[in-house]
């Protein structure tokens, strides 16, 4: 299955959050889409509400569903929570990483970056979006990227950075500190209905 390029404000208004991250999505129109979206009133089954809670996240990270898969079934394999694992995975991509750092106002412009080579770990390019960043490496920006319109404009207007990242704004370029505790992940994620949804 490809990866889904189609309108993201309608599954933002489809789901009931913002998936970019922006929150504009849900302004002026803060319920479905379709003719009948402000009166719609139906009521979900069981299985409907985990598989809704499992597409909000693969929309929210922009994975398909092969590799979302395939990284909850890695997240089963280590110790702890097996649904905590999974969202401390999806975070520690190379493009969550680049929009935690503010470098790109969503997920997806932050994807593009680094497709387009603009992104160095540790110095070296990385042009894959879901290469697993670790704790303590640098992430930032190639000297010829650093003067890209979009970057500066997502860091003028980013005016939150999370605990678990550091951003020098000076030298364009964050580190990972550590993996992210719970409550610092997103909070309108119910990922125990995923763990459901795939355990059936």
């Amino acid at each position: 299955m490809a990866r889904y390029t189609g309108p993201s404000w309608k599954k933002s208004r489809r789901f009931g959050v913002s998936l970019s991250g922006t929150g504009k999505e849900l302004e002026k129109r803060p319920y479905a889409p379709g003719e009948h979206g402000p009166t719609q009133r139906k009521k979900i089954s069981e299985y409907g509400q985990q598989l809704q809670e499992k597409q909000k996240l693969r929309f929210m990270y922009g994975l398909n569903e092969r590799q979302f898969r395939r990284m909850f079934e890695e997240a089963g394999k280590m110790q702890g929570v097996h649904g905590e694992n999974f969202m401390v995975l999806l975070e520690s991509r190379l493009d969550n990483i680049v929009y935690r750092l503010g470098l790109a106002r969503t997920r997806r412009a932050a994807r593009q970056l680094v497709n387009h080579g603009h992104v160095t770990v540790d110095g070296g390019r990385v042009d894959i979006p879901s290469y697993r960043v670790k704790p303590g490496q640098t992430i930032g920006l190639r000297e010829n990227s650093r003067n890209l319109t979009a970057v500066k404009e997502a860091i003028e207007v980013n005016n939150f950075i999370p605990e678990f990242v550091t951003f020098d704004e000076e030298k364009l370029e964050g580190t990972y500190n550590r993996y992210p505790e719970r409550s610092e992940l997103p909070s309108e994620i119910t990922e125990a209905l995923i763990v459901e949804f795939y355990s059936r």
